[in-house]
């Protein structure tokens, strides 16, 4: 009776040191970061949305990216390319009938669009961050958008043993640019947007 804990147990030391080590593997380092083309981490990558629902409260959701890849080269970060869909048709939120009104035609309409896109036009790096400008279309409108980024860390995924690095980023918005002004305003037309970026080395 006794041999299936001592299994569990032998299989927990095996796998446990594969992960084990001290503090983070990810640090600040810019120089981590190496010239090339990495893949968007969809189970890392998300952008919390925010706004104010009738002067009652604040409100959020969240949307997860589905794909998109990073070009960099730390010697050359004007050149920068970025290009990331997301899934409109997967949102996030704490009700499901929100959701479904969300996804609905008085908003997303996520069935005839299930996804978003941020494709970037021009970086300019500033110390620890940048400032991304391109193009965000959402219910195949376009329109320019700015993100204020900043460099969270990198280092070698001791899962994947790849190397992994991501950024932080903030942007605002107009939902009735996007065909999204349902309610408005009633219902805040200006979003908040929290961006949480990861990539990994493909």
């Amino acid at each position: 009776m006794r041999l299936f804990p001592v299994l569990i147990s032998a299989a927990v030391a095996v796998a446990v040191p594969a992960i084990a080590q001290t503090g983070l593997p990810g640090t600040p380092n810019k120089a981590a970061v190496t010239a090339g083309t990495y893949a968007v981490d969809p189970a890392h990558t998300q952008v919390t949305w925010t706004l104010n629902h009738m002067g009652f409260s604040m409100l959020s959701g969240q949307f997860g990216a589905q794909g998109g890849t990073l070009t960099i080269d730390p010697a050359k970060p004007a050149a920068t390319k970025l290009d990331v869909t997301f899934a409109i048709d997967q949102l996030s939120v704490t009700s499901e009938q929100f959701a479904h009104h969300l996804k609905s035609k008085d908003f997303f309409d996520a069935a005839t669009y299930p996804t978003a896109r941020f494709v970037s036009t021009g970086v300019v790096a500033t110390g620890n961050g940048a400032r991304i400008t391109g193009n965000l279309t959402i219910k195949n409108v376009t329109k320019p958008v700015t993100i204020d980024a900043t460099f969270v860390g990198a280092g070698t995924n001791p899962m994947s043993k790849k190397l992994n690095f991501g950024f932080r980023g903030t942007a605002t918005i107009k939902r009735s640019d996007f065909g999204l002004g349902y309610a408005t305003p009633v219902v805040a037309d200006t979003v908040k947007l929290d961006i949480n970026a990861a990539f990994t080395a493909q």
